[in-house]
């Protein structure tokens, strides 16, 4: 018993020596504060202030070591990726995408950590203060801010001038850029209203195979995504199609070469230059923090557009994938060239092309007009109706099918031929003679999207 009297007394006493082991967890007042109104504000410092602001808000148990020392690491890495004492520094735009960041976290039940909520049940988002986030950002009531005279036919307007160099640079963390993803076939698009841009999720052709036997949960070692993107541009016809080039990301799978980034290689490149997004290696942190929400789905927020079956919930898109029997082609397994949304019918189209279509469009991928298609080529306009993304907020994917268009291109004195399948029962119809050739000529003329 005494020996047991001594191990309590010395437990005690180490216990009270380690209170004083105690570094400071930086406090002060907001030097600027995001912009967002009041009630928006009061959300954020209730549920978000106590990990991502200057202002930290112990409780009583926080202070005690060494649950101290847990809850000042997990402050200080989460001031690293947001600090909302001081974000208003940033561009409006930064400060937006922040904040559309943070809606995703909490409605993928990322943020707050579900082991700081257990603990501190007044941080728990509300589903009222959840919409009361989503209702501010409004991704869709935006006004689009280009507009483009001729999108659908052959302009002359000269190409910007900023040359992709013969080798763009790696990343900081050594991922190189990989230039054969313009040859990948896509995966899934996404319409996003919270930055204005339109993507192409590509894949490799492991990628590719994995997506279409439903193998993605994980992904195999070996795939590659290229997630391509555009500013939005407004045409005369009211459709949105891809405009200025952004950027490129990559992600490469390799569980032991990236067992330290969640199994992933990461990299981005911006502009027609191809300019590596990172200052230094640690960008990687942003991409990782970024996905952590979609680790049940291996990472991957995209849903692969697939007629496979899943293992896990929303890992794959079915029903874009649901064609019809009796189409002369599956469109869905060729290259894609362009896509436009129609914000009206909320319907988007991806424009697919074969073989011999798309080597007339690698040929113009970095012109702003329609390619020169040789006989023998098919292209294949496939429209969707829409639905908000379940992985983020502020996308649009796929959704049902609403139509898919053939048009086979002639030799010189021959008629192209024209096939339309569309609602009800997505069946092959027979449309006028003068509409099927306004269709063959309006799909002719879009231009491909813009690579560097």
């Amino acid at each position: 018993m005494k020996t047991f009297g001594k191990l309590i007394a010395a437990g005690v006493a180490i216990f009270a020596a380690l209170q004083a082991v105690r570094p400071s967890i930086p406090a002060g007042p907001a030097t600027s504060e995001v912009q967002a109104p009041p009630e928006i504000r009061r959300i954020l410092e209730k549920d978000c202030y106590s990990c991502h602001s200057d202002q930290p808000q112990l409780s009583w148990f926080d202070q005690v070591v060494p649950a101290y020392w847990l809850v000042r690491h997990d402050i200080l890495t989460a001031r690293e990726h947001l600090n909302f004492s001081t974000l208003g520094s940033k561009p409006v735009a930064v400060q937006t995408a922040t904040l559309y960041e943070a809606a995703n976290m909490i409605q993928l039940g990322a943020m707050p950590l579900p082991s700081f909520r257990r603990l501190h049940p007044d941080a728990m988002v509300t589903a009222s203060e959840l919409a009361a986030l989503k209702a501010y950002l409004a991704p869709w009531t935006y006004a689009p801010i280009q507009t483009n005279t001729a999108p659908h036919q052959d302009v002359t307007a000269i190409a910007e001038t900023a040359p992709r160099p013969l080798d763009a640079q790696p990343e900081f963390n050594g991922l190189a850029f990989d230039s054969s993803f313009e040859n990948w076939k896509v995966i899934s698009t996404t319409d996003r209203g919270d930055n204005n841009t339109f993507r192409f999720i590509l894949g490799n052709e492991i990628a590719f195979q994995a997506a279409q036997t439903g193998n993605v949960s994980p992904w195999p070692d070996g795939t590659r995504f290229a997630k391509v993107a555009w500013k939005k541009e407004l045409g005369p016809d009211g459709l949105m199609q891809p405009g200025e080039f952004v950027q490129v990301e990559l992600m490469l799978k390799n569980a032991q070469n990236y067992g330290n980034t969640d199994g992933w290689g990461w990299g981005r490149w911006r502009g027609l230059s191809l300019k590596p997004y990172g200052q230094d290696a640690h960008f990687v942190s942003e991409c990782t923090g970024c996905h952590e929400p979609v680790r049940g789905n291996d990472y991957v927020y995209t849903l692969p557009i697939t007629a496979a079956q899943a293992s896990h919930i929303e890992a794959v898109n079915n029903r874009a994938a649901a064609l019809p029997v009796g189409l002369p082609y599956n469109p869905l397994q060729w290259n894609a060239i362009t896509m436009y949304v129609d914000p009206k019918s909320q319907t988007t189209a991806t424009l697919y092309g074969n073989d011999i279509a798309m080597q007339a469009v690698r040929a113009r991928r970095g012109d702003p007009v329609s390619p020169a298609y040789q006989p023998g080529s098919v292209l294949a306009l496939v429209t969707w109706a829409q639905r908000d993304d379940p992985h983020w907020f502020g996308g649009r994917i796929a959704d049902t099918l609403k139509s898919i268009e053939f048009i086979q291109v002639a030799s010189a004195g021959q008629t192209n031929s024209y096939r339309q399948f569309a609602l009800p029962g997505l069946n092959e119809i027979q449309p006028a003679a003068s509409r099927a050739a306004l269709r063959v000529n309006f799909v002719l003329g879009m231009a491909p999207a813009r690579l560097p």
